[in-house]
């Protein structure tokens, strides 16, 4: 075991895949001579060559587009999108062609390509570039969508995703990118949990709280807050965005009868909202309170000295737990709801 930061691990996940394959091509903005804004590809440029490691035009159109020629041709590239809000450009390639190249052709075609997206805010930065774009992609069928939260979950799903022949996009909690764990470099694929699976990150038997990606930490925090007043928090990491693994959170969900969905995205058609809707589907008659949702607001990304009072935090979190077991909060006041 090795303990590494995010940035580390997910550099170590690069690494890794382009010495197991050599069609494995990486692509993006400044990620070649410079290592990346975030230097999470410090090094492979001059270990690897500028063959593989490509330092590409400000253009996202143009690296995904060049990306699916290249999955034509039997590579698997990755490519980085500098920051969330600078994707949009590259939407119409996603969307028209990664997303529906392998059911337009009939299954002949496979679209190997994994999109790396530094996602969130928490950093200070300013517009377009703490964004949480991931329901635009969750919403279109033909890709799947994952996000790690923890430094071994960033090398091994990266590694994942690279080995998959279905598209993926991979959204990195960039706030979380210096959070340190110990990742297991040798373990083989075959023995990790699958990309695709949710995991209970802390038991817990009164609310049952899923959060994802930079939201884990947070959720973390706040079941560790809320068993000093004695309150037991389930956290769930999602892991995976499309498909969502319900099996863990149904299980819990019918122990402990209460919901909790956290996320940075803007509340209305978020994740939370799906989410929501599919446990009072499933879980209607185990719930003894409607699910509640913890959410940014629906504004555009607020200047870095407001981004405090954007992001849900520690605070937001265990209100949104004391709504979902009837406890005095924000919107009920003193009294009991």
């Amino acid at each position: 075991m090795t303990k590494l930061s995010l940035t580390q691990a997910i550099n170590a996940g690069l690494r890794r895949a382009l010495e197991d394959d050599p069609k494995v091509v990486l692509m993006g903005e400044d990620i070649g001579t410079l290592g990346g804004v975030f230097r999470v590809t410090d090094g492979l440029m001059k270990d690897f060559g500028s063959h593989r490691v490509m330092d590409t035009p400000l253009a996202e159109s143009a690296i995904i587009g060049t990306a699916v020629g290249l999955a034509y041709r039997g590579f698997r590239p990755v490519c980085e999108i500098q920051f969330d809000g600078f994707i949009y450009p590259g939407f119409d390639q996603i969307v028209s062609q990664v997303a529906k190249m392998h059911a337009r052709t009939h299954g002949s075609v496979r679209m190997p390509i994994t999109i790396r997206v530094p996602f969130g805010g928490g950093i200070g930065s300013p517009e377009h570039h703490s964004e949480s774009p991931e329901a635009y992609f969750v919403h279109t069928s033909g890709l799947r969508v994952i996000s790690p939260s923890n430094p071994q979950d960033a090398y091994t799903m990266l590694r994942q995703a690279i080995a998959s022949d279905d598209p993926v996009l991979y959204f990195e909690p960039k706030r979380r990118y210096h959070a340190k764990g110990e990742v297991d470099l040798e373990a083989p694929l075959s023995s990790a949990p699958a990309m695709g699976a949710a995991r209970v990150a802390h038991p817990g038997t009164d609310a049952t709280l899923v959060a994802y990606g930079p939201m884990v930490g947070t959720a973390l925090d706040a079941a560790s807050a809320a068993a000093a007043d004695g309150v037991s928090i389930e956290v769930i990491d999602l892991r995976s965005l499309s498909p969502v693994d319900y099996g863990p959170i149904i299980e819990s969900v019918r122990r402990t009868g209460r919901l909790v969905v956290a996320h940075e995205a803007g509340r209305t058609l978020g994740l939370g909202a799906e989410i929501a809707a599919t446990i009072t589907e499933r879980c209607f008659n185990h719930l003894e309170s409607a699910p509640v949702r913890v959410t940014g607001f629906d504004i555009p990304y607020p200047p870095s000295k407001l981004e405090k009072h954007h992001l849900p935090d520690l605070d937001r979190i265990l209100d949104g737990v004391d709504r979902a077991l009837g406890r005095p909060n924000s919107l009920t006041g003193m009294e009991d709801s």
